[in-house]
């Protein structure tokens, strides 16, 4: 007769071993990612440091207080004025919630000559990791702190940091509302940025102080920024995509609409995928200025990905300048008021009116070969005091602009409107398919200028024959060198 065995079952691992070996994972991956930063900075190669980053936004959201108060004591030497700096600015936590292996931090301790790039690496893991907690202004501080450290330090492999570090600086002052204090301190920077060459900080600087300027509605001095900064081949597409889309606002308050046009939709096209928030802003603007350029977006617009909601408002003010309903664009641009003042387009949204008017007036002149002004004036809805003369002078402004092919008769208080021809006969599609070949060349010339090629590619076969060659005089030579030095002592 066989005994019944009792199965005891295994206890469930406790969370603070679980988060203890989260938090060791990432303190692994921290590490790997300093050795990188350490690699690039001593063989001056900047593609590493561009790597380090890329892995650090990566692991952003995994981000924890005591991962960073123990990658600091690795990286940093205790004791140092930026080691308690970046310490002060980290909460106390319990020493149970992290447990790293002191033998392994001390075997893999950094060596003694202290990196720059590792400790402005330091001071970005900080910076991110107070915004990410909504610690504004422990972010101020820490991000004015890395400010002041960066203005001593003159290191191509320093730049890539750098860059970030001005984002992160700015954003930190957004958030709190006092970006008009940093103004005077990005203009340094960028003076700065152009004496030392760094043409990425350059870039984020020139971005960053319009933006600036953009928030408190300084389009002018803005432009003049724009126009005297230095300006060169883009290194990053990202700030290249939001110089795009600055230059598209400024344009369009200028009220130069075709180059505003071009600028935002090349920002909107140039944009990463993930950056779904940049787009719809980049949309919203260039729906904007298409509808004061007398066109009509397609409705694909308005149904990309993940846009549909953020683009309603745009979508049926867009339906109510189609059709020319005054009465329908004055309850949309109601309705919506705080969505458009939110956009900061509420200005612009205003200039439509008039074209809200100019396109109720072509489609009564393509309906009508003869129509009363009186009949004009109920047909737009105007609710002025001399309806029948404000009429008079829309119809004769828009005789003169070209938007309508009529005459105004002003006897009889008629407009005449003459027949259509066809558009075939005219120059009209002729200028249409030149755009759209304009169009498509710039981008195969932007395509083909964005190719990277390995260095020296048409060199390799040359190199790889000679290779050998120089491999094999180095040996030599280092051998002739050690007996040299072997016969002196």
């Amino acid at each position: 007769m066989t005994q019944d065995v009792e199965m005891k079952e295994l206890p469930a691992p406790s969370n603070s071993a679980v988060v203890s070996s989260s938090h060791s994972t990432l303190h692994l991956d921290l590490k790997e990612i300093a050795s990188l930063i350490e690699t690039g900075a001593y063989a001056r190669e900047v593609r590493r440091i561009v790597r380090a980053v890329r892995l650090t936004m990566a692991l952003r959201r995994k981000l924890k207080a005591p991962v960073l108060t123990s990658f600091i004591n690795f990286a940093l030497t205790p004791g140092s004025d930026s080691h308690s700096r970046l310490s002060s600015y980290l909460p106390k936590e319990d020493d149970h919630e992290m447990e790293v292996d002191t033998a392994t931090s001390a075997a893999q301790a950094p060596s003694k000559h202290h990196l720059p790039e590792l400790e402005i690496y330091c001071y970005l893991l900080v910076l991110i990791f107070l915004i990410d907690q909504k610690k504004y202004n422990e972010a101020k501080a820490c991000s004015s702190a890395s400010i002041n450290r960066l203005k001593n330090m003159n290191r191509r492999t320093v730049d890539i940091l750098a860059s970030r570090l001005y984002f992160y600086y700015s954003l930190s002052y957004e958030l709190t509302g006092d970006l008009a204090e940093i103004r005077g301190n990005l203009l340094a920077l960028h003076r700065i940025a152009t004496l030392r060459h760094d043409e990425l900080g350059q870039e984020t600087l020139l971005n960053l102080l319009l933006r600036n300027y953009l928030h408190y509605n300084l389009y002018d001095q803005a432009e003049k920024l724009r126009s005297k900064a230095p300006r060169f081949e883009a290194h990053s597409n990202q700030q290249f995509c939001r110089y795009l889309f600055y230059l598209g606002k400024i344009r369009t308050i200028q009220l130069e609409y075709t180059d505003a046009k071009e600028s935002l939709l090349q920002a909107a096209r140039k944009a990463p995928v993930a950056a779904l928030g940049f787009r719809v802003q980049c949309n919203k603007w260039a729906i904007i200025v298409r509808l004061l350029l007398g066109e009509i977006p397609e409705r694909t617009v308005f149904m990309q990905k993940g846009m549909v909601n953020a683009l309603r408002p745009y979508f049926e003010l867009t339906n109510a300048v189609r059709i020319g309903d005054l009465e329908l664009f004055k309850s949309v641009a109601e309705k919506f008021s705080t969505s458009f003042s939110q956009d900061r387009t509420h200005n612009l949204i205003v200039r439509l009116r008039h074209n809200v008017i100019r396109t109720g007036l072509r489609n009564i002149s393509i309906s009508y070969s003869r129509i009363s002004l009186a009949d004009v004036t109920k047909k737009l809805r105007l609710d002025s005091a001399n309806p029948v003369e404000d009429a008079e002078s829309i119809v004769a402004k828009a005789i003169r602009d070209g938007a309508i092919d009529a005459t105004l008769d002003h006897a009889n208080g008629w407009m005449v409107s003459k027949e259509t021809g066809d558009i075939y006969s005219t120059n009209e599609p002729q200028l249409a398919f030149n755009s759209r070949i304009a169009f498509c060349l710039n981008m195969h010339n932007e395509a083909v200028r964005a190719l990277r090629f390995p260095p020296n590619s048409h060199k390799e076969k040359e190199s790889a024959e000679k290779r050998r060659e120089r491999q094999q005089q180095e040996q030599e030579l280092a051998k002739h060198i050690a007996e040299e030095d072997d016969d002196e002592f």
